[in-house]
């Protein structure tokens, strides 16, 4: 009874109490099932899709994603890249659906604290399976229902020796560590909680921190610092932020090659080489082609993009034409939007980003303008660190990670009409 009183607590609807219940089993297994956790998603869309009174287009949200995707259809007729273009809409399509059936659990800071809470708390096996694979030989896989749920744990690692727990690669583990760091940091400075609650959330911030950086990612690096400043807010950016810019100015003259080498090997000494080495990639030094760099993937996409800018070539063209263009396999472009450019074309792509982009912008002011609200600044926080990792690499294609960023996205919406009439 206790645990159905728990559940639910902080439903903002009042009403859809099943579906509240449902939709937070669905971020508590998030991290350690997808096949799980879309079960109670897709549950908790059909009470919320079952209510007659609510259409999908009185949202002026949902017609950018709705044209987009028409216009992601339209392409798959002449994609290069046949069938697969048509698998590829999968990981958008639905997801339109989900940002707008996602926002009646949404609505509230008291709703998003929690929800924010359970993904906390549905990391633990992502942290523990990473720690028991790097220091105790924990080898998989290990399944459940018939081979349903599989996890697949590398021993010592994948690639060997970075944490990569229940994902398939470390960058992918460390993308997820990231956007789940925020909510770490608003549990351990909130108000008002008991102190050995916040001695308990100091423990679960230092594991989670400790397994982010033996992902050895340099993107996810670059998220944990990023999330620091945005959920402290500017009330803590008088200190915050001299003390961060001295950590990247030391850090930076111990690994830009323009920096005068007796400079450069002061500051070596300084900064633990585990860091300045990653960034450097020591271990491709003066091996490593010029086409397996994300500059020169980059510029490729581009050039495929302007080819064919309309409709693009269809999914997954980036993994096909790349071989054929230069010998070496690349699955994607590293970059969404070139990515999204190159596969679907530059309306669809104009559509998706400036809409992420507005939902970044105008529910900026809200979270930075309430100085105690750590679980609001640590949303758009994962939000904005999510949209960061995808300048460089492309996570979402894990389908946990772009379960997650949709519902940040639902979340940044209710941000911005906390009284939308979604019910």
């Amino acid at each position: 009874m206790k645990l159905i009183a728990f559940l639910e607590e902080s439903n903002p609807s009042k009403t859809n109490i099943k579906g509240w219940i449902f939709f937070q089993f669905g971020l508590l297994f998030l991290a350690s099932s997808a096949f799980i956790s879309c079960l109670f998603f897709i549950t908790s869309m059909c009470y919320r899709s079952s209510k007659k009174s609510i259409t999908y287009l009185q949202d002026s949200w949902n017609l950018p994603f709705l044209i987009a995707g028409s216009l992601m259809i339209i392409g798959c007729l002449q994609a290069y890249s046949g069938h697969l273009a048509w698998l590829g809409l999968v990981n958008w399509i639905p997801f339109f659906w989900c940002f707008w059936s996602f926002q009646q659990y949404l609505l509230s800071s008291q709703a998003r604290r929690k929800c924010g809470l359970l993904l906390l708390v549905g990391t633990l096996p992502v942290i523990i399976t990473g720690f028991g694979q790097l220091w105790f030989d924990w080898r998989g896989p290990w399944q459940i229902l018939n081979g349903l749920v599989i996890w697949f744990i590398d021993p010592l690692g994948n690639p060997l020796g970075r944490l990569s727990g229940l994902f398939d690669y470390a960058n992918i583990a460390g993308a997820w560590l990231s956007i789940i760091w925020p909510f770490s940091l608003a549990t351990l400075f909130q108000q008002n909680i008991r102190k050995q609650d916040r001695i308990s959330a100091l423990i679960f911030s230092i594991a989670l921190g400790v397994a982010l950086f033996l992902t050895n990612s340099r993107n996810a690096w670059g998220g944990m610092f990023l999330a620091i400043p945005l959920v402290l807010g500017p009330l803590h950016w008088g200190w915050l932020l001299p003390l961060l810019f001295i950590l990247f100015l030391a850090i930076a003259c111990s690994v830009f090659s323009w920096v005068p080498i007796g400079i450069q090997m002061f500051f070596r000494k300084i900064v633990p080489q585990e860091i300045w080495a990653r960034l450097i990639d020591l271990e491709f030094v003066n091996t490593r082609s010029v086409e397996t760099t994300r500059l020169f993937q980059w510029r490729e996409a581009i050039r495929l993009f302007s080819q064919r800018p309309f409709l693009g070539y269809g999914a997954a063209a980036f993994s096909v034409l790349y071989p054929l263009r230069h010998g070496i396999w690349h699955g994607h472009a590293h970059n969404l939007p070139l990515e999204l450019a190159v596969a679907h074309g530059f309306p669809a792509t104009f559509l998706i980003v400036i809409t992420i982009l507005l939902l970044l912008i105008l529910s900026l002011k809200r979270c930075m303008s309430h100085y105690h609200n750590y679980f609001d600044r640590a949303w758009w926080a994962s939000s904005f660190v999510l949209v960061f990792l995808h300048a460089s690499d492309m996570p979402f294609f894990d389908s946990r990670i772009n379960i997650a960023g949709w519902i940040l996205l639902a979340g940044l919406r209710c941000m911005i009409s906390p009284k939308l009439n979604v019910f």
